[in-house]
């Protein structure tokens, strides 16, 4: 790792180009879901003053259709994109009456499964296929999954960075080829590395004793509606959250764009036999798009996804083949509670440089062996981060946690001292040394002030994560939203509502032979 990575920042430096690391694309995708005045699933449908789930670019649902998604466009900087963020939820504050928005990626105390109600789209053939998605992970993984929000953190290099970096490093082939290479070498690093972002951003240690009704599981009680594990990171991120038995089978490689392609087109079509007991049309009615291992590519849960915008009707892994990578998305983000959008300006920057230096370091595959450590090290982190001792697996042995951390870190600081050397400040060096004292001091964690903080207050979870929501929502709209951005938000949510009315008037086929033109792709 480190001779690669110091030898690429120094032809970067060298050649006068160190400032393209630093004009980086942004985008946030946070989800939330709408809660009650008592901190139950919010009743009422999404709302219309909203805009339309399926044609609003920036709002909209994902799974449960009290789960909002709040979507910022591209942006330059981090602080742009939070800014942007901020906006979002003030918008959605004023349209929500007396309800809130979780503050925390586990849900809320849920009495029953009949209490979760799955997103819909409309009639369009577009939006059925939308909402019968989501009723395919209804019958594999039961609603409760369905409750549960996460960050995602997308993030680019500039285009002109691609034929520099290409050159300076005396790499063959076409610049689009490059650039899509050197995204998924940038992934390989990233799932070698990743559980570092667990540790020291992971706040889901705790969730409502709802969430597992009718599961057997091994968490201990912190109050008699509240689970927890002592030295959780993320169990969100754990098999307690979003997991599938069929997909522990999958082979997905991350070495190459076709691989990584041929191998999701394989699960997309291969026949489960669980999922061919639960049928696809029962009188009338989809379960599901089809029997296969994966309905469609975004079933596939994964912590980070090489991604490409998508024409209308599109596969993403067809888009991802014909235009190569265009993106990349973090996927394995908390909301942390004790923070007003879950995500602050700190993470955002040491994201920005954690993901510049997992793609300038080592270009090697991964092997099947280090597929499981690096699964098994993700268990270990997600359910026991904090233990004290705790170590994890390496290609030379074992090591504490605090000490490959260090490592890291001491990897991802070089790269932010050139990047901050571009405009001479210190941000991406702060970001990263703020960070070391987690890992000599784990109470220094979210996953350990959320624990701490549930604990302290001797409410349950639900209640203690609702007064969360309802500060978050004081702090946000103690600076309200501009006139101005306040009409221009209105706007974009009634053109939706037109688009998707536009949409459903026009003349189309019928669903049956829709969904088998888009699966035949």
């Amino acid at each position: 790792m480190l001779a690669t990575l110091e030898k690429h920042l120094d032809l970067l430096v060298a050649n006068g180009e160190a400032a393209l690391l630093t004009r980086l694309s942004h985008g946030i995708e946070k989800e939330g879901l709408r809660v009650d005045t008592s901190g139950h699933l919010a009743r009422s449908g999404h709302p219309r003053a909203l805009g339309s789930t399926l044609t609003h670019p920036q709002i909209t649902t994902d799974y449960a259709e009290t789960l909002l998604e709040l979507i910022t466009t591209v942006c330059d900087t981090p602080e742009a994109a939070l800014d942007q963020l901020a906006d979002l939820h003030r918008y959605c504050y004023a349209h929500l009456g007396d309800e809130e928005l979780w503050a925390a990626s586990m849900p809320c105390e849920i009495p029953s499964e009949d209490d979760i109600r799955i997103a819909e789209y409309g009639s369009s053939n577009v939006g059925r296929l939308k909402h019968i998605y989501r009723v395919g992970l209804e019958h594999r993984y039961g609603k409760m999954m369905q409750t549960i929000a996460g960050i995602h953190y997308n993030f680019s290099l500039p285009e002109a960075f691609w034929p520099t970096y290409q050159r300076l490093i005396a790499a063959d082939g076409e610049t689009d080829a490059f650039r899509s290479a050197g995204y998924f070498k940038l992934i390989r690093n990233f799932r070698r590395y990743g559980w570092l972002l667990l540790y020291l951003f992971g706040a889901s240690p705790v969730l409502s004793r709802s969430f597992m009704q009718g599961r057997p599981h091994q968490l201990e009680t912190l109050q008699p509606d509240t689970l927890y594990l002592p030295y959780a990171t993320s169990l969100r991120m754990s098999d307690l959250g979003y997991s599938n038995k069929a997909q522990s089978s999958l082979n997905i490689c991350f070495n190459h764009l076709d691989t990584y392609a041929r191998s999701l087109n394989e699960a997309i079509r291969t026949p489960h036999p669980a999922y061919e007991k639960i049928g696809v049309k029962v009188d009338g009615h989809y379960r599901q798009l089809n029997t296969n291992v994966l309905q469609i590519e975004n079933e596939y849960y994964s912590d980070v996804r090489p991604k490409r915008v998508t024409r209308s009707g599109e596969k993403p892994v067809h888009a991802l083949m014909a235009r190569g990578v265009e993106y990349i998305e973090v996927r394995n983000t908390d909301i942390d509670p004790l923070k007003p959008l879950g995500i602050d300006l700190e993470q955002a920057y040491f994201l920005d440089t954690f993901l510049v230096t997992c793609l300038l370091c080592s270009n090697d595959l991964v092997s099947d062996d280090e597929c499981r450590r690096i699964a098994a090290n993700h268990q270990r982190i997600v359910t026991r981060g904090r233990e004290p001792g705790l170590t994890l697996a390496c290609q030379d042995g074992e090591r504490s946690v605090a000490e490959r951390g260090r490592m890291i870190l001491n990897q991802v600081r070089l790269t932010a001292e050139v990047m901050d050397s571009v405009d001479g400040g210190n941000r991406f060096r702060r970001a990263v040394d703020a960070q070391y004292a987690k890992l000599e001091a784990p109470e220094l964690t979210p996953s350990a002030r959320v624990l701490a903080a549930v604990r302290e207050s001797g409410e349950s979870y639900t209640a203690w994560a609702l007064e969360q929501s309802r500060a978050h929502r004081r702090t946000l709209m103690a600076e309200p939203l501009s006139a101005e951005t306040a009409a221009r938000f209105e706007e974009i949510s009634r053109q939706s509502l037109a688009q998707q009315a536009e949409l459903e008037a026009q003349p189309s086929v019928p669903f049956d032979q829709f969904l088998a033109d888009y699966l035949a792709q």
